[in-house]
């Protein structure tokens, strides 16, 4: 009798490396007692979806991969149907999508973690391929890899460090029917109410009041090996800042989505709130942000290829090239950093918030902070223009695409803006729609992520965009300086 291969060595979908650590985790299944596994994975917002496997399942899983439907990648942020599945084509003119077709989830072994809030469960990220073996067009873990083996090419790596701020509020209702959603259309979210009465920056005091969750959190963090380095309170009324140790680019990616995920069912179990959305549609409350930290590094020697050699430069030759390359891209990258039409309330002038394409050394009004110099290996760039809402494997993606292009064609990134909010530099999008429209004409992303991504990826936001401007139409609203309750709807509970 002949036996076939399994999906995952049929295809080569492993390294050595990932097979010993698969035959790790079949250990631990039996040593911690677990139960469940939840396959995990990113749908294009960047919110993790998952699959919970019983034990021998999951052990199934780790030679065959796990089926799912390919509908998580053809929602928007409310659910709503954007292509036509159940025509030929599946409404996208590819006939591998026809009639919403299983995909093949693969987990990745290095990802796999025991969750300390959640007893007798593990998780792990999966890749999506289709059952072909070829990877899921639309998967923007995929997407990521392929920009990061072009760097690899190269002999380069890129090395992220994650600053992302949040809000955290007591829950004050009981859910209920209504807030229950239907598709295309979010219920009214719980109610909340203030954990710290803000506005005083750093205070002890007030972070003291917060600090029974943020405890539960950073034992989680380190149980999870995620490398958090620093947890504070920010501006605004239970806003908190969560810095991480600085990954390769993959790593950090995975990071952000574990990080997400254990922060909303930790504080949802112990009876608070909290939220990834920009800007709450609560009065007076601050905008948070994503700050991206990133720099490239030799793979053989892990030298950090943005420290300058020479006393009194901030920046290497390849650093200033790439940083011109996030200068050159920034308004069609907005698209990634920024996608969701409430994030757009931070471009402010002096909102410690970029609104134009701007770089300097050490200066927070800008897009794109220089920090490090002459022998300081933690040469870095910081681009300020993210929210905490953005699919992080998109976001770093094109830091890649924009940064690699500015290398290859030596771009110069100018003077730098000691001014920035009056410098005379291209402005970003002010909105949405905006941004979707610059990415539409940026040939450089085309290329690099494919027609067919970009073009997927601007249908599915501008639906999310059509469902706004029809409640701004039905209600009689005008965008204003406050977010909407429909973006209070959409945002504050799916992110």
């Amino acid at each position: 009798m002949v036996q076939t291969q399994a999906f995952i060595d049929r295809h080569g979908l492993w390294t050595d490396e990932q097979q010993k650590q698969a035959e790790e985790i079949k250990h631990r299944l039996e040593r911690d007692d677990l139960h469940l596994v939840r396959l995990a994975w990113a749908d294009p917002h960047g919110a993790s979806r998952a699959k919970a496997l019983t034990r021998p399942a999951f052990m199934s899983a780790l030679t065959s991969g796990f089926t799912t439907t390919v509908a998580t990648s053809t929602l928007d942020s409310a659910g709503a149907r954007t292509f036509s599945s159940f025509t030929r084509g599946g409404g996208m003119d590819l006939p591998e999508m026809t009639g919403s077709p299983n995909i093949i989830l693969v987990p990745d072994p290095a990802t796999f973690r025991v969750l300390p809030w959640a007893p007798g469960v593990g998780w792990v990220l999966c890749n999506e391929y289709f059952t072909s073996g070829l990877p899921f067009h639309f998967s923007p873990r995929q997407l990521l890899r392929r920009q990061i083996e072009g760097l690899e090419g190269k002999g380069l790596e890129l090395i992220v460090g994650l600053e992302i701020e949040w809000y955290l509020f007591r829950l004050v209702e009981a859910l209920s029917h209504e807030h229950t959603a239907l598709p295309g259309a979010r219920g009214r979210p719980l109610k909340t109410a203030p954990i710290e009465p803000g506005f005083v920056l750093h205070s002890e005091s007030n972070m003291d009041l917060m600090q029974p969750v943020l405890s539960a959190l950073v034992d989680a963090f380190e149980k999870t090996n995620l490398p958090l380095r620093s947890i504070e309170n920010e501006f605004g009324p239970g806003q908190v800042e969560c810095t991480f140790a600085a990954r390769p680019a993959l790593e950090a990616a995975d990071d952000v989505m574990l990080f997400r995920t254990a922060t909303r069912q930790i504080c949802r179990r112990m009876g608070y709130f909290a939220t990834f959305m920009c800007r709450p549609a609560l009065k007076g409350y601050y905008s948070s942000g994503w700050h991206l930290h990133q720099s490239v590094v030799d793979r053989g020697s892990g030298r950090n290829m943005f420290m300058p050699e020479r006393q009194g430069e901030i920046l290497s030759p390849m650093g200033h090239a790439y940083l011109g390359g996030l200068m050159k891209h920034a308004q069609p990258c907005t698209a990634f950093a920024t996608p969701t039409v409430n994030g757009y309330r931070r471009f402010r002038p002096n909102s410690l918030a970029p609104d134009r394409a701007t770089w300097c050394y050490d200066h927070r009004g800008v897009m794109i902070r220089v920090l490090g110099g002459t022998g300081d290996p933690a040469t870095r760039l910081e681009n300020r223009v993210g929210e905490p809402a953005a699919n992080p494997y998109l976001y770093i993606a094109s830091q890649i695409v924009s940064g690699m292009n500015g290398m290859d064609d030596g771009l110069d990134p100018g003077p730098p803006d000691e001014e920035p909010y009056s410098a005379n530099r291209p402005m970003l999008p002010e909105t949405l729609p905006a941004a979707l429209a610059a990415l539409e004409r940026d040939a450089l992303f085309r290329a690099s992520l494919g027609k067919l991504f970009v073009d997927y990826f601007v249908k599915l936001k501008r639906n999310e965009i059509g469902r706004y401007e029809q409640w701004l139409k039905h209600t009689g609203k005008q965008p204003g300086e406050e977010p909407t309750q429909w973006e209070q709807n959409e945002y504050f509970d799916f992110f």
